[in-house]
């Protein structure tokens, strides 16, 4: 599901959970565990990465309509705690997009520090709207942190996704990188981060992502009561059955 592979000062995080890197309950606690192991690893730097051609197809929509309500309940709170705790983890963190990174996927990709994608034929963005549910508030707050402000309207109202190209110049990413040179560069990005003095990178990071925290604490759990019961009404579950039925593979 989660291997952790070091590489000297940086620690990579493979994703590995079956073929579309998908995020569910069981997932989100796992990379939880990690993520706080990892906090006492000599290590200072992350790298995430997917599998592939894939990097993250987001939440599994099967799982959702199959678990319904009591199942919404308890993953998406979980969902918006790893969500939370990689966008504000103390230590760099570089994304590297080896493929599709699409709805939670491009989501886990954006809350880095730093982004690479492959330079290939995959795709980014964040359907919701089009799958029928909103984001979760930290969802919602990290694509409006990392997007450029003249996009942010197009990316989430029109629920495209986007080929890599396209992937700069909304804001998504930092850098495009040809596939075969993806994870050798986003490593060597986390470790010029990694030789950063490490309380000054924490606080200077804290500093920029203050506004975030500060939304998600004074509003954060009107929204999130509001998110979670439209996930899990039966239009919405209806909405969700839909879009896997006409858009994902079976």
């Amino acid at each position: 599901m989660i291997e952790i592979v070091s590489h000297g000062v940086v620690d990579v995080v493979h994703i590995k959970y079956g073929k579309a890197n998908v995020q569910d309950l069981e997932f989100c606690q796992e990379f939880l565990r990690c993520l706080e192991e990892l906090r006492e690893s000599d290590a200072r730097a992350l790298v995430l990465t997917g599998q592939g051609k894939i990097f993250s197809a987001g939440v599994d929509l099967k799982r959702v309509i199959s678990g319904g309500a009591p199942y919404i309940r308890e993953f998406l709170p979980v969902l918006s705690q790893l969500y939370e705790t990689l966008f504000f983890y103390p230590k760099p963190v570089v994304s590297s997009i080896n493929g599709h990174a699409v709805a939670g996927g491009c989501v886990l990709a954006c809350l880095a520090d730093y982004k690479v994608m492959a330079l290939d034929e995959e795709r980014i963005g964040v359907p919701e709207l089009l799958v029928g549910v909103p984001f979760p508030m930290i969802a919602f707050e990290i694509m409006r942190f990392v997007c450029d402000p003249q996009h942010f309207e197009e990316l989430l109202y029109g629920g495209a996704t986007f080929p890599v190209e396209s992937a700069y110049s909304l804001g998504l990413v930092n850098r495009l990188v040809e596939p075969e040179r993806l994870l050798e560069y986003a490593i060597g990005v986390a470790e010029k981060m990694a030789a950063l003095p490490a309380e000054a990178f924490a606080l200077t990071k804290q500093q920029m992502r203050a506004p975030v925290l500060k939304r998600l604490r004074e509003e954060g759990v009107e929204f999130d009561k509001a998110v979670i019961d439209c996930w899990a009404s039966q239009k919405s579950l209806e909405s969700i059955q839909e879009y896997v039925k006409h858009t994902l593979k079976k």
